[in-house]
């Protein structure tokens, strides 16, 4: 499982004043480099300056090698790219100051081949972001949002260009998949001037919105990763200490209450997960996290388990695409890096030590999903997640709120 932190303009209204240690957002970072969730290819933007290109990356072989796929003329800046499974490059960009215009690149020969695929209008103070690469690895999807309203739109892997998917109320931000088909999308949602919460939308439904995180009425809560094979979700809330974000995390599904782990605070540093390693069915508690760790001296790579007390920190590879990386089933974290003698690197991260067992102590005893009526306390052993709909936590069962242990 990869992912990686996308910019959105629906979360700018978020960041003042916070911590930096506790309520830094982490759609304040980001990679530069956007890595497909099968993990075979990636993109981001190369060169210096105003002469700027293309790059797709091939990481599923003996060795990562990147190929060059730039065109007559350089790419902006802010143009966004969304590598796909078949090695194709989504590239959207922005023209005009209100329409998004999307390509798909691809080698051929010396050349680069480009598919012209259409333009969506963003007009006024809306603004459009492409969403992480889908499960699937065929189709891309792109969020314009506008003042009371986000709209999704499948920008390739459609039949005939772009076409609206979904419209949904409020202004979203983040952008998690749920499944491995590409059918369920978690996003952030704000309503009018409330809190954000976190709600799943159904692609194949015409964009039906389920209320997917609420730990309290006034806390916002959003949802930064999630682990199909799993289960796990990793989540960032105020709700343990109002005014100060926290991670948290919980399963989907099940009866496990949501924990903030005291390890996964640091002071004066900014906490951000990007990614979790797949293939551990019905296990959440062995999924090892990379987190990406900001500070006044710089970045650096954490490592931690769901059922660990403790946090590894590591330093990253020379030229460490921040932010950027993935997990192998078998526990390998595998950093992408750039330097002037290695434009094009893969760093492999042993495996975290087997940690200590027994849970952290739970700052909000409040499940994810499960049917009500059930009980659940701080030490509940984990159920085998249910095959369901995802449920507001709200809506879960409750123990006395008390920190365990």
């Amino acid at each position: 499982m990869t992912a990686c932190a996308i910019e959105t303009a629906a979360e700018d209204d978020d960041r003042d004043g916070e911590h930096p240690g506790r309520g830094a957002r982490p759609t304040e970072f980001t990679t530069g480099l956007t890595i497909t969730a099968n993990g075979a290819y990636a993109a981001r933007l190369a060169g210096d300056g105003d002469a700027l290109y293309v790059e797709r990356w091939t990481l599923d072989g003996p060795e990562p090698y990147a190929v060059p796929l730039p065109l007559d003329q350089p790419e902006e800046p802010g143009t966004q790219l969304l590598p796909l499974a078949d090695g194709r490059v989504l590239v959207a960009r922005r023209v005009d100051g209100r329409r998004n215009t999307f390509s798909l690149l691809y080698p051929t020969g010396p050349a680069t081949g480009e598919l012209r695929l259409g333009a969506v209008e963003a007009p006024g103070s809306e603004q459009l972001v492409l969403l992480p690469p889908s499960p699937d690895g065929i189709c891309a999807y792109a969020m314009c949002v506008g003042p009371d309203t986000t709209t999704l739109w499948l920008v390739a892997g459609g039949a005939f260009g772009p076409e609206q998917v979904a419209e949904v109320k409020g202004r979203c931000g983040g952008g998690v998949w749920l499944d491995r088909t590409g059918r369920m999308l978690a996003l952030d949602r704000r309503l009018d001037d409330g809190p954000v919460k976190a709600i799943a939308v159904d692609l194949e439904r015409g964009g039906e919105v389920t209320p997917l995180l609420q730990i309290t009425e006034d806390s916002n809560d959003r949802l930064l990763l999630a682990d199909p094979d799993s289960g796990l979700l990793l989540i960032r809330s105020d709700a343990p200490s109002p005014g100060h974000d926290r991670l948290g995390w919980g399963v989907l599904g099940s009866l496990l209450p949501v924990r903030f782990p005291e390890c996964l605070r640091l002071d004066d540093a900014a906490v951000t997960p990007f990614a979790v390693q797949p293939g551990q069915v019905l296990m959440p508690e062995t999924c090892a996290v990379a987190l990406r760790i900001d500070a006044a001296a710089g970045s650096w790579v954490g490592t931690w388990q769901p059922m660990a007390r403790r946090m590894g920190q590591l330093a990253a590879p020379v030229g460490w695409l921040a932010g950027a990386g993935l997990w192998t089933a078998g526990g390998v974290l595998r950093l992408p890096y750039a330097t002037a003698g290695a434009p094009c690197g893969l760093a492999d991260v042993e495996a975290p030590p087997e940690p200590e067992p027994g849970p952290e102590p739970v700052a909000t005893a409040v499940a994810v999903g499960g049917s009500a009526g059930a009980s659940a306390g701080p030490d509940a052993a984990v159920e085998e997640p249910r095959v369901c709909r995802p449920v507001p936590l709200q809506q879960a069962p409750l123990t006395d709120g008390k920190p365990a242990g």
